[in-house]
C-alpha cells in the first residue's frame, strides 16, 4: 500500500520507496521528521560487514511512490542512554586535536614536523606543540628538522623510547617514499611496453 501524503511513519516500521531517479531503498524507519519530509531508514551495510548497518536520509520531496511494508504500532523500545560526560571528553579532546594541528601549520611547521607529531601522538597523548619544537611528555623536546638527533631531554626510558618512535616514523616514510617509486617505475615500464 503507497503511504498518503500527510501520514507519519512509526519508528521500527519497514517501509520501501522509489526516489526520482528510479532507485529502490528499503528499510527500517528510525526516524522521520514532519516538517521537512526527512525520513531516516536503517538498511544492511553496503560493505556487507555483518553488526552493521547503513543510515539513510531521504528527503520525501525527491520519491515517487513510498509502501509501507510492515507498520509497527506498538512503542519502540527506549533509547540507549548517552553518557555524556563521556561524550564532552571526547569532543575536548577532538576539538584540542584540532587546535594543536591548527595552531601547527599556523606557526609554519614543516610537513614533516606535524606528521611527526601525528605518529607520535598515536602512541603518547601527552604530546604538544611549544613553538616550533614537539615537546613529549613534558620531558622530551624535538627541535626542527625533527630527526632523532634533535630529541632532547634527560636521558633515560622517556628519551629513549621518543627517539625509537622518530627513528621507527623516518623508516617507515622513507619505505613508502622507496615502495611509490618503484610503483612509478613499473607503470612507466608498463606504458612503454605497451606503446
Amino acid at each position: 500500500m503507497a503511504a498518503p501524503p500527510g501520514e507519519y511513519f512509526s519508528v521500527g516500521s519497514q517501509v520501501s520507496c522509489r526516489t526520482c531517479q528510479e532507485q529502490r531503498l528499503q528499510g527500517e524507519v528510525v526516524a522521520f521528521d514532519y516538517q521537512s519530509k526527512m525520513l531516516a531508514l536503517k538498511c544492511p551495510s553496503s560493505s556487507g560487514k555483518p553488526n552493521h548497518a547503513d543510515i539513510l536520509l531521504i528527503n520525501l520531496q525527491f520519491v515517487s511512490e513510498i509502501e509501507i511494508i510492515n507498520d509497527r504500532t506498538e512503542t519502540p523500545p527506549p533509547l540507549a542512554s548517552l553518557n555524556v560526560s563521556k561524550l564532552a571528553s571526547k569532543a575536548r579532546t577532538e576539538k584540542e586535536e584540532k587546535l594543536s594541528q591548527a595552531y601547527a601549520i599556523s606557526a609554519g611547521v614543516s610537513l614533516e614536523g606535524q606528521q611527526l607529531f601525528q605518529t607520535i601522538h598515536k602512541t603518547i597523548k601527552d604530546c604538544k606543540w611549544q613553538e616550533k619544537n614537539i615537546v613529549v611528555m613534558e620531558e622530551v623536546v624535538i627541535a626542527p628538522p625533527y630527526q632523532v638527533e634533535n630529541c632532547k631531554g634527560k636521558e633515560g626510558s622517556a628519551l629513549s623510547h621518543v627517539r625509537k618512535i622518530v627513528e621507527k616514523h623516518f623508516r617507515d616514510v622513507e619505505s613508502q617514499k622507496v615502495m611509490q617509486r618503484s610503483q612509478a617505475q613499473q607503470t612507466q615500464k608498463e606504458a612503454a611496453l605497451s606503446s
